[in-house]
């Protein structure tokens, strides 16, 4: 608002304030403004010192008895008459500008007013939100069932960001047991049953949920942020995902009360004070799994149809590496990983472009570098829930080679997971015997000569040798006992 006696000087600086960007409304009665000021919403007032039937300094004081946070420039044409700087101070005046033909210092003041304006801002919803947390942080402490907990989360956080679709996927630790248990809750479109539930989770919010776990930081997206529910002991027990495209401003906060929201969680589960019936638990939990266990599968048969040359390729490594592991004696643990590991080892491809996937002839750099992210994106996407948490290593570092030459983090010898290495060779085996766009298939004699070759470079001396005979060396006899591979029976429980 601008305030002047003078309609001269308002419209003068209606124009030139205007030009900066500025939404002005001039004012010519003292009065008036006082009033607009009381009812309405301004950033900043400019008046004129000198004005009937009181002057700028009286309108001030008015100004103050009902609003303390209003910034206020004062004008003045006459500065011997302007009023002491004790007056300024006490009356929170803050700028002072005499009039004149060249308005830059005004603009200046004006650019510094908006600046200290939006800080200011920005440390009231601080301090807002930080009470909100104060406020809310004893309700998620209170004894109550783990569904009105997970409610109350959600609801406090969306009022930070003023959303209304919201989820929290949560793991559930009260007992040792129970460690990979996940449930859900969710408010808005997210209020709904679990298999609507998973069908909303595309495979990009997958493996940014899974990301954000696996990083322990916040996932910022187009549409909203994820917020990893990380606790004291820097464990990740889950996330949020707050629908909103106007969150940047309140990032800190958000982050603040999540951490918050995971210690009240942990607490829960730790103390075992969740009332939720165990049943009821073990039924929403079960549905989950089975829920989400559908969706990675309808993914990796979409990673199949990509191509009709790798249709069957993860069902084969999958059997091959459950040979494997029976016959040198690995923990039926280890095997059922093993299995899920192959079943799942790309459905990272689900976000690489068909044109890649399907190209007859050399990749370039650039689309190779694409297809190296693969098994990074397959972490993340069995990331999201805790109940692959197992698999997700296995996954992540079957193409790294022994020699420290694979990706994504070229790691060497046994920093590579025994299983992923074993995997590595069954995954190369089905590879280099089936067809493929740009090559025919080996036979086994020359696949044979291909692991012998790699073996100590890029693959594991030792399960090089034990895979050779126990499944090469007898390889038609496996391919006749394959069958369909149980995707819910053989993955880990």
């Amino acid at each position: 608002m601008v305030l002047d006696d003078e309609v001269g000087i308002i419209e003068t600086l209606t124009v030139v304030l205007g030009r900066h960007g500025y939404s002005v409304e001039g004012v010519t009665e003292p009065l008036v403004a006082i009033e607009k000021i009381r009812d309405g919403q301004y950033d900043l007032l400019i008046l004129d010192y000198m004005m009937q039937p009181i002057n700028g300094d009286k309108v001030v004081e008015r100004i103050r008895e009902f609003n303390s946070e209003l910034y206020i420039l004062l004008l003045t044409g006459h500065k011997d008459i302007a009023p002491p700087l004790e007056t300024i101070k006490a009356l929170d005046i803050q700028g002072y500008c005499e009039k004149g033909d060249k308005f830059d210092q005004l603009i200046l003041l004006v650019e510094s007013a908006i600046k200290s304006i939006k800080q200011m801002r920005t440390i009231k919803q601080f301090q807002d939100g930080l009470n909100r947390i104060l406020e809310a942080v004893p309700k998620i402490y209170q004894l109550q069932p783990i569904g009105t907990i997970l409610e109350g989360i959600l609801i406090e956080v969306m009022n930070f960001v003023h959303s209304e679709n919201a989820f929290i996927l949560v793991d559930n630790s009260a007992e040792p047991e129970s460690s990979e248990k996940s449930i859900f809750r969710g408010i808005g479109q997210y209020n709904t049953d679990i298999e609507t539930f998973m069908s909303m989770l595309d495979p990009v919010l997958m493996e940014r949920i899974g990301v954000a776990r696996m990083a322990r930081t916040s996932e910022k997206m187009d549409a909203g942020i994820i917020l990893p529910l990380v606790n004291e002991y820097r464990q990740t027990l889950g996330v949020i995902y707050v629908e909103s495209s106007d969150y940047m401003g309140q990032i800190k906060l958000l982050e603040i009360y999540a951490n918050q929201a995971a210690s009240a969680l942990n607490n829960a589960f730790l103390h075992s004070l969740v009332n939720m019936k165990n049943e009821e638990l073990n039924r929403t939990y079960t549905e989950l799994k089975k829920t989400y266990i559908d969706t990675i599968q309808a993914l990796r048969l979409t990673v199949d149809a990509k191509d009709e040359y790798t249709c069957g390729h993860s069902d084969r490594v999958a059997f091959f590496s459950r040979k494997f592991g029976e016959g040198v004696g690995l923990p039926q643990k280890d095997i059922e990983l093993l299995i899920a590991a192959g079943i799942f080892h790309d459905i990272g491809k689900i976000g690489t472009a068909d044109d890649i996937l399907k190209k007859n002839n050399k990749l370039t750099r650039e689309e190779y570098e694409e297809i190296k992210q693969h098994p990074l994106r397959g972490a993340h996407i069995l990331s999201a829930l805790s109940m692959f948490n197992d698999v997700v290593p296995i996954v992540k570092y079957h193409h790294e080679w022994v020699n420290g030459a694979g990706y994504p983090e070229s790691l060497r010898a046994d920093q590579i997971p025994y299983l992923s290495r074993v995997l590595a060779v069954s995954d190369a085996f089905d590879a280099m015997t089936s067809n493929r766009r740009y090559r025919s298939k080996l036979d086994t004699q020359h696949a044979r000569e291909q692991l012998i070759s790699g073996a100590g470079t890029q693959f594991d001396a030792e399960v090089v040798r034990d895979f050779l005979q126990i499944v090469v060396d007898h390889i038609d006899e496996i391919l006749k006992e394959m069958g369909p591979v149980q995707i819910l029976s053989d993955v880990p429980k």
